[in-house]
C-alpha cells in the first residue's frame, strides 16, 4: 500500500410466498434479516471504522473489489496492476439503518471530488466507487450523487458499477483500528483525511 508511514451475513434475505391466485407476491424481508452493501472510499482501515459507528451496522469487512485477480494479496491490489478497489463488505439490518441512510454515511466520509485517490493515498486502488447489489440500490445510489454534485457544485468521481466478488483483505487489516489504535490514528490524522472532510462537508456534530 502506497501509505507514506510505511503501515503496513450476507445477501439479501427474501421471503417468497405463493399466493393461492394466480398472481404472485413478495413478502418484505422478516425483522433482523441482513442486507448488503459494499462500497470504496479510499484507506479501508478509515472506511470500516467509519461505517462500524452507524447504528445497524452488524458487521464490516475490509477487501478488495472491483478487479480481475482471483483473491489478489495485499501487494498486488498496491501494484494497480489488478484493477480492484480497497473496499469494505457492510452487513446491515434494514430495520435500523436504510441503504439511503448508508449512503449518507459513505459520502460524508470521503473526498467525491477527486479521482483515483484519497487524500494522501494516490493509486486506481485507492478510486471511490459505490459497488450495488440490485437495481433499488443503484436507483439510490444514482440519486444521490446527482444531489452530491449539485449540493457541492463540482463534478463527482465516484463510480457508481455492479457489484462482483469481493475478496476479504488479510486477517491484520481487519479492524485495523482497533488493533493498533495509536497507529491508526497517527496515520489518519497524518494523511489529512478528517481535516479534508471538514473543509468539503463541514464539522460533524458532537
Amino acid at each position: 500500500m502506497k501509505r507514506f508511514l510505511g503501515l503496513a451475513k450476507e445477501g439479501a434475505v427474501v421471503i417468497a410466498l405463493a399466493l393461492a391466485s394466480s398472481a404472485a407476491a413478495q413478502a418484505p424481508a422478516s425483522p433482523g434479516a441482513a442486507a448488503k452493501a459494499t462500497f470504496a472510499g479510499g484507506c479501508f482501515w478509515c472506511v470500516q471504522a467509519d461505517f462500524d459507528k452507524v447504528p445497524g451496522v452488524i458487521s464490516t469487512t475490509s477487501g478488495y473489489t472491483g478487479g480481475t485477480t482471483v483473491n489478489p494479496t495485499y501487494a498486488e491490489v498496491g501494484s494497480g496492476r489488478t484493477g480492484h478497489a480497497e473496499a469494505v463488505e457492510v452487513v446491515y439490518d434494514p430495520a435500523k439503518v436504510s441503504y439511503g441512510q448508508l449512503l449518507d454515511a459513505f459520502w460524508h466520509d470521503i473526498d467525491p471530488l477527486v479521482k483515483d485517490r484519497q487524500f494522501c493515498d494516490v493509486g486506481n486502488e485507492y478510486r471511490t466507487a459505490i459497488f450495488v447489489h440490485d437495481e433499488e440500490q443503484r436507483r439510490l445510489a444514482e440519486e444521490s450523487k446527482k444531489r452530491v454534485e449539485a449540493q457541492l457544485k463540482a463534478p463527482v468521481y465516484t463510480e457508481i458499477v455492479p457489484a462482483g466478488p469481493f475478496y476479504p483483505a488479510e486477517e491484520y487489516h481487519q479492524n485495523y483500528y482497533l488493533k493498533n489504535p495509536v497507529r491508526y490514528k497517527f496515520y489518519r490524522w497524518n494523511c489529512g483525511r478528517d481535516q479534508r472532510l471538514e473543509q468539503i462537508w463541514g464539522r460533524k456534530p458532537g
